[in-house]
């Protein structure tokens, strides 16, 4: 979660041949193709005929713009966390202007983004143990998340708003890595699972209750 983008610009199109434009309507296509199929079916039923066909291409123009499926599945990824890191925008840079509604707002926006694209998001973690790649691109987005929330939390430690405690780095990795999962049994249905209309609610108040020991933090004086 980030208060703006961390990184320079978008994230490279993973796996694409060079020189093509990120709009080539066909690649588009085999995209649109990938995530429509992860919602019928898990990512390894999925052949790279399957991409092809649905984008109405030939199985060697597939191999034009992707070297492999799980490439696709990589841009996909890649797509997706490009679409929360812009959503969350400057929330956490507002933060001390109402600290229970910027957190729920910067958790609403994610939870919004993932659970749009949920079928890529379970696809991802279902491969994860498996794929070095999909396992090294996540391990990349969620350490600049867990900096962010760091920051934030200390910037909220050194207003006052918040007590000291756990080092603020711990707390993130705790508190992101919660998210992560409680979000995977929520769109899975995976085990014990959090009513989605009630998800976004039950992670505010344990993040609320974890940074400030308390679920109202007081604003800033001049917010």
């Amino acid at each position: 979660m980030t208060p703006a983008r961390t990184s320079t610009g978008s994230a490279p199109t993973r796996g694409r041949r060079s020189g093509r434009s990120t709009g080539d309507d066909r690649e588009v296509a085999i995209l649109a193709t990938a995530e429509r199929l992860l919602r019928q079916r898990p990512f390894g039923d999925i052949s790279i005929d399957d991409l092809a066909r649905g984008a109405g291409i030939s199985r060697p123009t597939f191999y034009f713009y992707f070297p492999s499926k799980d490439a696709v599945l990589l841009t996909l990824l890649d797509r997706v966390t490009d679409e929360a890191n812009a959503a969350a925008g400057d929330v956490l840079v507002r933060l001390a202007e109402d600290p229970r509604a910027r957190w729920r707002e910067l958790i609403a926006r994610f939870h919004a983004t993932f659970g749009g694209h949920r079928d890529v998001v379970l696809a991802c973690a279902q491969v994860r143990g498996t794929n070095a790649e999909v396992r090294r691109l996540w391990a990349e987005v969620l350490e600049r998340w867990v900096r962010a929330v760091e920051a934030a939390i200390e910037g909220e430690r050194a207003r006052g708003a918040a007590p000291d405690g756990l080092p603020a780095r711990d707390l993130a990795i705790a508190l992101n890595s919660m998210n992560e999962r409680v979000w995977y049994a929520t769109f899975a249905g995976d085990g014990p699972a959090v009513a989605e209309r009630d998800v976004v609610d039950v992670l505010l108040d344990v993040w609320l209750t974890a940074i400030y020991r308390t679920t109202t933090p007081p604003v800033s004086p001049s917010g």
